[in-house]
């Protein structure tokens, strides 16, 4: 999913990174009017664990390989806004220091993985969460579901920017249908990591996934009771 330098014309990627500045602008600003304090030391855990996941491939189908893009397990666990970041700083530092992505492409796959995987992906699970059950199990459901079909997003995304500008002569059809059909395969083992993942943190401490706190009762503060007694 990772698009090198010069894959797509430099028109192209450069208005992927106006478009990615300002996404991840706003994101930033939202963030910022919206986070809670205990959201900054997970949003550190789970960049560094999407990072962490993103360096290891899976196996998929004749000979060609995926790893998890993240956007979905970090916008459930720390909120859209937040998890977008997250994805999008994994991606800087792949792009800088380990050549994975190039750094002409990086709006290219801040837009694909972040943006429309990870904030795209929300909405699905947004979606999902109002006809599955309110329960545990309907929230782990929902994120394996949405980051699934992120993936095959994010794949599309490229597809479209291959269309406006890119390099190689592979027609629109062969690029679509190779990209589409195994990133829908990729996306099998994006939402079991995913599933397991958020059920994992749900099973010990559901308050922190950002994607269920409509399932964690609020504490209300009131008055103190009056000692009963002499």
């Amino acid at each position: 999913m990772h698009i090198p330098d010069g894959f797509i014309n430099t028109g192209v990627a450069m208005a992927a990174n106006v478009v990615a500045v300002g996404g991840v602008g706003v994101c930033m600003k939202k963030a910022a009017d919206t986070m809670e304090d205990r959201q900054a030391p997970l949003a550190g855990l789970v960049a560094a664990f999407v990072f962490a996941v993103q360096m290891l491939n899976f196996p998929v189908a004749a000979g060609t390989s995926g790893h998890l893009l993240g956007g979905v397990l970090a916008t459930v666990l720390v909120g859209p806004w937040l998890g977008a970041i997250c994805v999008a700083l994994v991606l800087l530092v792949q792009a800088l220091f380990f050549a994975d992505g190039g750094l002409s492409a990086l709006g290219l796959n801040v837009v694909n993985m972040a943006l429309i995987g990870g904030l795209g992906g929300y909405v699905v699970f947004l979606a999902l969460r109002g006809v599955l059950p309110k329960t545990k199990s309907g929230v782990v459901l929902a994120s394996a579901i949405a980051a699934g079909i992120s993936v095959v997003l994010a794949s599309i995304g490229f597809w479209a920017e291959y269309a406006l500008g890119g390099a190689g002569e592979v027609s629109l059809r062969a690029v679509f249908a190779a990209m589409v059909g195994v990133h829908a395969l990729i996306g099998i083992g994006e939402g079991i990591i995913t599933g397991l993942t958020v059920g994992a943190v749900m099973a010990v401490r559901p308050d922190l996934v950002h994607g269920a706190r409509d399932l964690t009762p609020k504490l209300e503060v009131g008055p103190a009771r009056p000692a009963v007694g002499g």
